[in-house]
């Protein structure tokens, strides 16, 4: 690729179906498609036929309970309620073979600021870098399909403090911009990594994540900070807030389950 060629789109839109590309590879298998893309296709089922003006997406609850090779998919969204200040959405993501992935998508029409004082989340510790960088190890070899700069921390086990700033590199779909709400969703598969990286490498792969956001984030960068993590009998949770440049704007959890290292 040139310095004026555009990284390929993970997605090309033909008859109604989303055509997977190269790019769109999972790290756990060169055969099969990347889980996090399956957020970021719900995100845009919602944004092409439910979100309208005053209405704006406050949570996405991504289902990532099976996995899918290379092929041809769909993408399916209804209205479950429609009301004045709130409209819930499903989308459903499948193949010939059958659903693949799920969404359960809340928008909610904003009143305005309330009085009184609440707590709020401080800004991201570690500002966004002049020069993108993959951290650790690159995930033990693999190369991430984003601009990924990331920390693991020092502190007691490393589990807390972790930090990461990701910026999308691929469009989504060819010939459509990434939108902030497709930026967030994808962005959000990264909390899984995130807190769940090891010494050893990462050994868990992420069933589901929530992503809740008070608003869309600006500019390119969307960054995540690890606030907890538990596991007990190779199931874990993991919680995050998710930033912009301009501070925090969100939240995400996750669930995994062990799995293989990645690579192994």
């Amino acid at each position: 690729m040139t310095q004026t060629e555009q990284p390929p789109a993970f997605f090309t839109e033909r008859d109604g179906e989303l055509i997977p590309s190269p790019a769109a590879q999972s790290p756990w298998s060169a055969d099969m498609l990347h889980g996090r893309l399956i957020g970021g296709l719900a995100a845009r089922g919602v944004e092409r036929g439910h979100v309208t003006e005053g209405l704006r997406v406050a949570r996405v609850t991504v289902d990532l309970f099976r996995g899918s090779p290379l092929v041809p998919l769909r993408v399916e969204s209804r209205t479950v309620r429609d009301g004045r200040r709130i409209r819930v959405v499903d989308v459903e993501i499948a193949s010939a073979q059958g659903a693949i992935g799920r969404a359960s998508v809340v928008l909610l029409r904003g009143g305005g600021t309330m009085p009184g004082e609440v707590a709020v989340v401080p800004p991201l510790e570690m500002p966004p870098p002049a020069a993108m960088n993959a951290g650790p190890g690159r995930l033990i070899g693999w190369r991430p399909p984003f601009d990924l700069h990331w920390r693991l921390g020092t502190d007691g086990d490393g589990d807390a403090r972790r930090v990461a700033w990701t910026r999308e590199i691929h469009p989504l779909v060819a010939g459509e911009p990434v939108t902030p709400l497709i930026r967030a969703a994808l962005a959000a598969d990264f909390a899984s990594p995130l807190s769940n990286f090891g010494p050893e490498g990462l050994y868990y792969i992420n069933a589901d994540y929530t992503l809740t956001l008070s608003r869309p984030p600006l500019g390119e960068l969307v960054g995540l900070e690890v606030t907890g993590r538990l596991s007990e009998e190779g199931v874990s949770t993991g919680v995050c807030v998710v930033h912009d440049e301009s501070g925090p704007i969100g939240h995400c959890v996750v669930t995994a389950l062990a799995n293989p290292r990645m690579g192994d």
